[in-house]
């Protein structure tokens, strides 16, 4: 049989030759994604994967409530201060309104608040604290003393006179409160880009002529996404406090409009005599609250290359 032109005596047995494309068992060794690497330790961490089902059961419990329970919210049929019962789980207010409405409600609103929080206060967080690790110089001292200005105002004190000043609507809640929530993600940023801005990559996209712009939102955040991730995070459970504490205090959220903190603010005379009006608002915080922290810590752990450990 004649013995093929393309064979390589010297070639040793069970090697590839050059050129030749390796499949099978060789595939198998395919680099892994940051992003999968992220996932995995994420998902190992029990106590935030556990976190994050329980915000998603609140989530949709506000979204999808209203699918299930077709009382409407401002229902004044009943009679006030009815037990709970099948009609009524969780039974009515003064006003003959159903209390499992008010709540489904109440958590949708405090959930939006919360999430237009963070994210309004995370992208001026880090677009001020960017720009002052970056520039440096006379930009960076001015961001710098405005923040620590920003940061000595009473920030519930200010932010309840603004609320009052305006409707009381759930997105001017949320504005006020964002205005007032960037100062911690700008000042962690704005080191961590101090540090950042001193690598070799960012040198070189310098010597390449790359504009200012470029080089902070293409380079800079991408690699601050860790940092960006876990401070906004946190700052939905800083919302959903704040936004419970002004709107317990009556100025806050304003009727027509609900959530929890208002609902609370309207049954906490309640608490010894009718005390289901008071703990379903109290306990859906205090979840929200645990969730989310959790969920940032587990989120830590998965962005913190050197975290080996496995939560239990």
């Amino acid at each position: 049989m004649p013995s093929d032109p393309r064979a390589n005596p010297s070639q040793p047995s069970g090697v590839p030759a050059a050129g030749t494309v390796v499949t099978g068992e060789f595939d198998a060794t395919k680099a892994r994604k940051q992003s999968t690497l992220v996932l995995r330790r994420f998902f190992r961490h029990r106590l935030a994967v556990a976190s994050l089902a329980v915000f998603t059961l609140i989530v949709l419990f506000g979204l999808l409530g209203p699918l299930f329970w077709t009382i409407p919210v401002d229902d004044t049929t009943s009679r006030g201060y009815l037990p709970p019962s099948p009609a009524h789980p969780l039974g009515t207010n003064q006003t003959g309104k159903d209390m499992l409405a008010q709540l489904i409600v109440g958590t949708r609103l405090s959930v939006q608040i919360a999430l237009v929080v963070a994210l309004g206060s995370t992208i001026v967080g880090v677009a001020l604290g960017a720009l002052a690790g970056y520039l440096r110089g006379f930009v960076d001292s001015a961001i710098s003393r405005f923040t620590d200005l920003m940061l000595i105002i009473p920030q519930i004190a200010v932010a309840a006179i603004l609320v009052r000043a305006f409707d009381g609507s759930w997105y001017t809640v949320a504005f006020i409160l964002a205005a007032f929530a960037w100062m911690q993600t700008a000042r962690i940023t704005r080191g961590e880009t101090l540090s950042l801005a001193q690598r070799e990559f960012i040198e070189a996209a310098r010597a390449a002529g790359a504009r200012t712009r470029w080089i902070i939102f293409r380079h800079l955040v991408p690699n601050m996404v860790g940092t960006i991730t876990v401070n906004t995070t946190l700052a939905v459970a800083t919302a959903v406090l704040s936004e419970a504490a002004l709107s317990f205090i009556g100025l806050g959220v304003q009727p027509p409009d609900t959530s929890l903190g208002l609902i609370i603010n309207e049954n906490y005379s309640q608490i010894t005599s009718r005390p289901w009006l008071f703990w379903g608002p109290f306990v859906v915080i205090v979840l929200l609250s645990l969730a989310v922290n959790f969920i940032g810590d587990g989120l830590r752990d998965a962005f913190d290359p050197r975290q080996t450990k496995v939560r239990a």
